[in-house]
């Protein structure tokens, strides 16, 4: 019987404390705040695919090493220049050749493979070191 009594009281105290539910709503399109607008369709378009969002993605290991060798070579042919040897290297989307005219002229030409697009940079004053 006691233990009766406990749970009736318990129970009559947990109703008094029990408060009606409201929905408010977020979205300020049906009365939520104005306010919550902007951080709503901010949030939207960042995960919306279709909108040209953000397209970044993470590079593989094999295209970050690739990526990486590019450099290496295309820093190594710079270097060589230097030492008066010019030379080219070719990318899957760029041709680079890089020409010294022997008169402290340094031409780089860059051929865009998949566009057929070159452009010239000329460079003058170079110094090389010639032993």
């Amino acid at each position: 019987m006691k233990h009766i009594l406990y749970l009736l009281l318990f129970f009559n105290i947990e109703a008094l404390h029990a408060s009606e539910l409201i929905y408010r709503p977020a979205n300020p399109s049906f009365g939520g705040n104005a306010l919550n607008g902007s951080y709503l369709i901010s949030n939207a378009q960042a995960q919306n695919d279709t909108s040209g969002g953000s397209s970044y993605s993470q590079r593989t290991e094999l295209e970050r090493f690739t990526s990486s060798l590019q450099s290496r070579l295309l820093s190594q042919l710079l270097n060589d220049v230097e030492s008066g040897n010019t030379g080219s290297i070719q990318t899957d989307d760029f041709n680079i050749s890089i020409i010294d005219d022997g008169n402290g002229g340094l031409m780089v030409e860059v051929l865009d493979l998949n566009t057929n697009e070159s452009t010239v940079i000329s460079v003058n004053g170079m110094v090389t070191s010639q032993e």
